[in-house]
């Protein structure tokens, strides 16, 4: 017959049992405890700032700019995107060293767009803005206008043949030359072309085209390449531009027909002479005041 065991031999082995399923065993993590509220959890990352937190610092008051109060009056220019000291003197008609020593300007590289610069010699009453020198008449022109006026009380002017390398005379005593002799490569173009493109070698001497003094020699005008300012008077400059090589210095005063360059492509997809002749800073054809060829 089968004999079961004492109860406290049954009790003693449930006891052992139990025990035994609380105990970890190798290979097997052990059990999760669970802490209930002592966890300490980590707050909430803050929200992102909103949108215009993010945008870029609104403009300077135009107001707080050096030389607002004289904005828009004449003899004076206001910086625009993309301006350099040297283009401002450029279309200006003015020296840029000038126009910096005029408006105190220590660093000429340091402009703020919609800043107001004095672009007339200070101890002179700027000229009203429209106001442009008087072009060149032709003396042919000259003549019909004394034959035409009932009211002439001088003789009319008798015409006069200008010599074969030089130009009439303008109401401001001045005579430009060619300064190369080249082919005419692309014409004058207010929009496009700012002067004359001359063709040449490598090498060609480039002439000044009347006397003057050099305001600017360098290569800091943004597609100019090698570049030669040359101020006539205050009313006329000319600009010859990617030459290979500068023969004169900035402050240098030299004389029509003088050398002052060798023809080049700096800037230039090809050998040429860009020349420009500017009154009061303003473009004009060339073609106007050289002389036939």
């Amino acid at each position: 017959m089968l004999r079961l065991a004492p109860l406290w031999v049954i009790g003693t082995l449930l006891a052992i049992g139990v025990v035994g399923c609380t105990t970890s065993h190798p290979g097997y993590p052990p059990p999760v405890e669970d802490r209930g509220s002592s966890v300490k959890r980590l707050p909430p990352p803050p929200p992102p700032p909103p949108a215009s937190a993010s945008r870029p610092a609104a403009r300077p008051d135009p107001q707080t700019l050096p030389g607002y109060e004289n904005m828009g009056k004449p003899g004076y220019y206001t910086v625009k995107p993309g301006d350099t000291m040297i283009r401002i003197g450029l279309d200006t008609g003015q020296n840029w060293r000038d126009v910096a020593r005029w408006n105190k300007i220590d660093n000429p590289n340091l402009l703020e767009v919609g800043q107001v610069l004095r672009i007339a010699p200070p101890d002179t009453t700027p000229a009203p803005e429209g106001v442009v020198v008087r072009p060149v008449t032709p003396p042919s022109t000259v003549q019909q206008m004394g034959a035409d006026s009932k009211a002439a009380t001088a003789p009319a002017v008798a015409p006069v043949s200008p010599a074969p390398s030089s130009a009439p005379i303008d109401s401001d005593g001045l005579s430009f030359i060619w300064p190369h002799n080249g082919t005419i490569s692309a014409g004058f173009d207010e929009a496009k072309n700012k002067g004359l493109d001359v063709s040449g070698k490598a090498g060609d001497p480039v002439l000044a085209a009347a006397d003057g003094k050099v305001v600017y020699a360098g290569s800091g005008l943004r597609g100019y390449g090698n570049l030669v300012i040359i101020k006539h008077n205050n009313t006329y400059l000319s600009a010859y531009a990617h030459n290979q090589a500068l023969l004169v210095r900035e402050d240098q005063a030299v004389k029509r027909g003088q050398t002052i360059a060798q023809m080049g492509n700096s800037d230039a997809d090809q050998v040429k002479l860009h020349f420009e002749i500017r009154r009061q800073g303003k473009p004009v054809d060339p073609l106007k005041y050289l002389p036939p060829r």
